[in-house]
């Protein structure tokens, strides 16, 4: 049990770090991304006037597949609902997370619908 306290705990440093850094704004709003065990989320958030621009989940979604595709189908969402909103680039916040795995192919999903960071 004490190891799993430390490995949430470094986690929840590791995302503090990341916010204290990656700021959105207007012309260039945060591309924010959740991965849970079961499902994944992402959000383009304004942090200048606190609204999301962009949201997919596949909770209740018809994303089906492996964690990896979903992960694929929520970056191609979110590209495009983003680019219907005028946002064609975002800054990353990977949420504490590697950039490997499910972190990376919703990136590069979201990268080859259109979307600059």
């Amino acid at each position: 049990m004490k190891r799993l306290l430390h490995k949430l705990r470094n986690h929840a440093l590791r995302r503090h770090r990341i916010r204290a850094t990656v700021t959105g704004t207007a012309e260039r709003p945060r591309l924010s991304v959740y991965v849970s065990n079961r499902h994944i989320t992402a959000q383009v958030i304004d942090d200048t006037t606190h609204k999301t621009v962009a949201y997919v989940t596949t909770v209740a979604s018809k994303a089906d597949g492996s964690m990896k595709e979903r992960a694929e189908w929520v970056g191609a969402e979110v590209a495009k609902k983003a680019r219907s909103a005028k946002v064609k680039q975002v800054v990353f916040d990977r949420g504490g997370r590697l950039y490997h795995g499910r972190v990376q192919a919703l990136a590069d999903a979201a990268r080859k619908e259109g979307l600059e960071f």
